[in-house]
């Protein structure tokens, strides 16, 4: 048995949650969304708390049934706090900056590189700290990466686009040594 989906989730008060054929929609103070469901796995709602059982016991199912259970969880969590993500901006002359909808980001190319936030996405930018927020984890998650791939960091002067948190492995330089 799946020890992760095993457990119930429990539902925050304020929080809807629909079980349709296609699709489990969660309603929240943040705004709403939907997660797929597996025909393996049956998502049940009882007394303020959301239960993921498999069908069956085919390999297929025991893949589903933690996976499903933390996309729902992650649904309810999305739609009453949110989730974030911290990128920092390291190097001289870089810097980002949010312009309505947008990041632009000046990282040592000959022009700036504007970004344009999707739709539920917002940014935030503080000194040299860019914060990217959202409903959605998987959302937040990818658009926090195509920011970095802009100008990932590199590993002899440590310059670049990085998560916060991201330590990043350091090369010596040329050694220089007399033949």
């Amino acid at each position: 048995m799946s020890r992760i989906g095993k457990n119930p989730i429990e539902i925050p008060s304020g929080v809807e949650v629909k079980v349709g054929s296609e699709a489990i929609e969660v309603k929240g103070p943040k705004g709403m969304l939907a997660t797929p469901v597996h025909p393996k796995i049956e998502v049940t709602v009882e007394g303020g708390k959301v239960l993921v059982l498999r069908r069956d016991e085919t390999r297929a199912a025991r893949e589903q049934h933690g996976l499903r259970r933390t996309l729902m969880a992650n649904a309810i969590h999305g739609v009453t706090k949110g989730f974030e993500k911290s990128l920092e901006v390291v190097g001289v002359g870089y810097k980002v900056q949010v312009q309505g909808k947008k990041v632009v980001l000046t990282v040592g190319y000959s022009h700036p590189v504007e970004f344009p936030m999707p739709e539920g996405i917002n940014a935030k930018a503080e000194g040299n700290k860019l914060t990217i927020a959202g409903m959605s984890k998987e959302m937040v998650g990818e658009v926090a990466a195509q920011i970095r791939r802009v100008r990932p960091p590199e590993p002899f002067k440590g310059k670049g686009i990085k998560y916060v948190d991201e330590q990043i492995r350091r090369k010596a330089g040329k050694s220089g040594g007399k033949k």
